[in-house]
């Protein structure tokens, strides 16, 4: 139980990556909130964790990139967890497969509504609590192809780098004062269409979200407590591996 009676926060929980990550915190013993727009889907997370033994409730957000938003999430979690978070994790995100010539300002303002003021402004209201508390932890998700060019995705890719810039800039900000902010970087997870990707890396196919959900364990643990300012490649050697086209 690396995570008993830890409290954790963690957004886009009803699908994928981020409902791995809190099905596994839960089973590591934490207080997890699963957030998500889908409360049908968000009680099912939360059945799952509870019917194996862990503690969980669903808070409905639509981060859109408000600060009001996140800051509601913000109350309406640390009510619902006793009046702390000890674990953030910013995991929500939108992947608009648009080229450049194709996306609008529209969807431009809300990718990056989603994927980068909606997890600064919860960063915002969180971290002076946790350090009025004496610490915490801060883990946020970015991406493989924030670091690797793709020629379609690239607005998508530019949020996951922004992401990753602000990991290092949050570990220089709140470290010293008992935060840690780490990053995972996910490589091709749970998209057998994309299983050509990984052929010539080291994995050679498609990786699990339950990989993401152990290394975020990992962060979230006080295993990690020398760990500050660092996005962890979780991604089957995509990214340190030269990959030879057969």
């Amino acid at each position: 139980m690396r995570l008993h009676e830890k409290t954790a926060l963690v957004t886009g929980a009803t699908s994928n990556i981020g409902r791995a990550i809190a099905v596994e915190f839960g089973r590591q013993g934490a207080h997890v909130v699963v957030s998500g727009r889908d409360a049908t889907r968000g009680a099912q997370v939360v059945e799952e964790i509870r019917a194996a033994g862990g503690q969980a409730d669903f808070v409905a957000a639509d981060l859109d990139g408000t600060k009001a938003a996140s800051q509601r999430l913000a109350e309406q979690a640390t009510e619902t967890l006793g009046g702390h978070i000890d674990i953030l994790v910013n995991n929500a995100g939108i992947f608009p497969a648009d080229t450049t010539p194709t996306t609008d300002e529209a969807t431009f303002d809300r990718v990056y509504g989603v994927n980068v003021k909606a997890p600064f402004f919860l960063v915002a209201a969180i971290a002076p609590a946790m350090i009025e508390r004496g610490g915490g932890v801060i883990i946020n998700l970015g991406s493989w192809n924030a670091r690797l060019g793709l020629p379609v995705g690239t607005l998508y890719a530019s949020t996951k780098g922004a992401l990753e810039t602000l990991t290092r800039a949050w570990s220089a900000e709140f470290g010293a004062q008992g935060v840690r902010v780490n990053g995972i970087s996910p490589g091709v997870v749970g998209h057998e269409l994309a299983e050509s990707m990984m052929r010539g890396t080291p994995f050679g196919t498609i990786g699990s979200p339950d990989a993401i959900a152990h290394a975020a364990v990992y962060l979230a643990s006080d295993e990690a407590e020398f760990v500050h300012g660092t996005v962890i490649d979780v991604d089957g050697g995509r990214m340190g591996v030269a990959v030879i086209a057969a």
